[in-house]
């Protein structure tokens, strides 16, 4: 069982930028699972934001954020970021983080809040 925590949600305005964190707790390597950030705004799904493969050789962002987020993993093996630019009052939702496996096995974590106000 590999336990998620994602951090650095926050209340921003219009076009500035945040880092949301990812870690998995007790030092669990990420490698060999693929990663990507998800976000639920209120009334909405659910829906994919930002994904990198397990490899790190394919990489998917919705069209809603291509060129303003980036998912990148840390040098510590255990963490991931999302890297947020020039955010809208659109991007405003609850951010998790997700690890999967070709096995199957799929982790997330309980999410962090962001919020683009003016």
């Amino acid at each position: 069982q590999v336990q998620l925590v994602e951090s650095g949600g926050g209340s921003v305005q219009p076009g500035e930028s945040l880092t949301l964190s990812c870690v998995a707790s007790g030092g669990d390597s990420l490698d060999g699972y693929a990663v990507g950030w998800f976000r639920q705004a209120p009334g909405k799904d659910r829906e994919g934001v930002s994904c990198l493969s397990s490899t790190d050789m394919v990489t998917f962002s919705a069209n809603s954020v291509k060129g303003r987020f980036t998912t990148s993993r840390g040098n510590a093996k255990n963490t991931v970021y999302l890297q947020m630019n020039s955010l809208k009052l659109e991007d405003t939702a609850i951010y998790y983080c997700k690890i999967w496996c070709w096995n199957g096995m799929a982790y997330w974590g309980n999410g962090t809040l962001v919020t683009v106000s003016s």
